[in-house]
């Protein structure tokens, strides 16, 4: 994996490339807000984080314009990074307007694994550090990512800026993709009228999700780690952004780039959280399995291209 000197140390003034990719996703996204025009629910604030976000990166601009050190290109890396936790819940302000697909995709499960594996994993591993044990390794999905982020950016610096670029647009590519396909996943799905996963009833909804937001009963083990989940889902989950699953694209991302960097420790401690969280997205009821297998064979291919895009735009 190469990087290109010039570009990463010398503090010229450019916008970096990840920046260029939020600020792409922006315009995408404000586009789409016009051409729906007064068919937006919540217009305004999704105006307000459009600002917020702009802001935050202009901040961090400046701060580095002012004094061009590791430390402050960092924090325009983690500003761009924390709105990662913003654009999620926005994808489902865009996407509520089209026609929930959940019935095709517990259909397509239940087609191909004669039943709905979500339910099957729960109900028959219901012990509490099962649940313990998954959650962890779904929570630990945002702290991998800051963490190895923040490790390369003072560790190894010549790569910040490529790490940051395809993990970033990673995500945004994914992004694009609730935005336009509306699949809530198992855990709003389930909860819906008329649907008996048990027995495979599965009817088309329409825009029940539009308004509403009941989830399914998950498995509970009163542990912290299943608190922690629940902390999460109060802060920004929404009956949105199932298909593909992000959670294990983006964690491929990040277990192709540990090896590329040969970054052996963290490989080796995210294997096992990568496992956990695969099995957890299922267990919690986040994904399909049609949604898991779909995040796993999209990750290699959407890095190649990424990475190339870097190597051509960084030249």
């Amino acid at each position: 994996m190469t990087s290109n000197p010039s570009l990463l140390h010398h503090p010229r003034l450019h916008l970096m490339l990840h920046e260029w990719t939020m600020l792409i996703y922006l315009s995408f996204t404000l586009i789409f807000m016009v051409v729906m025009g007064g068919d937006l629910i919540d217009a305004g604030e999704m105006i307000r984080t459009r600002a917020i976000a702009l802001a935050a990166l202009a901040v961090g601009y400046l701060i580095y314009r002012y004094k061009p050190t590791q430390l402050t290109k960092y924090l325009r890396v983690a500003v761009v990074m924390m709105t990662l936790s913003i654009w999620y819940p926005d994808t489902y302000e865009l996407c509520r307007h089209f026609p929930c697909q959940d019935h095709l995709f517990a259909q397509w499960d239940q087609l191909w694994f004669g039943c709905q594996p979500a339910l099957i994993f729960s109900q028959n591993f219901p012990q509490w550090w099962v649940t313990e044990l998954l959650c962890m390794g779904y929570v630990s999905y945002f702290p991998m990512i800051f963490i190895l982020v923040t490790w390369i950016a003072f560790r190894r610096p010549e790569h910040l800026e490529r790490v940051a670029f395809v993990i970033f647009t990673c995500f945004f590519c994914y992004y694009v993709v609730y935005d336009f396909l509306h699949v809530v996943g198992p855990q709003f799905y389930y909860a819906a009228p008329g649907v008996d996963a048990a027995t495979g009833t599965f009817p088309a909804v329409g825009d029940y999700f539009a308004q509403m937001h009941e989830m399914y009963p998950l498995p509970e083990s009163g542990g912290p780690f299943r608190a922690l989940l629940d902390l999460t889902h109060t802060a920004g989950e929404r009956p949105t952004a199932a298909f593909p699953s992000s959670h294990i694209g983006i964690t491929v991302i990040l277990l192709i780039l540990c090896h590329r960097l040969r970054l052996r420790r963290f490989a080796l401690a995210y294997w096992p959280l990568f496992l956990l969280l695969s099995l957890a997205t299922v267990y919690i009821f986040a994904h399909y399995m049609v949604d898991a297998i779909f995040g796993l064979l999209s990750a290699p291919p959407v890095y190649y291209i990424i990475n190339k895009v870097y190597d051509r735009c960084a030249r």
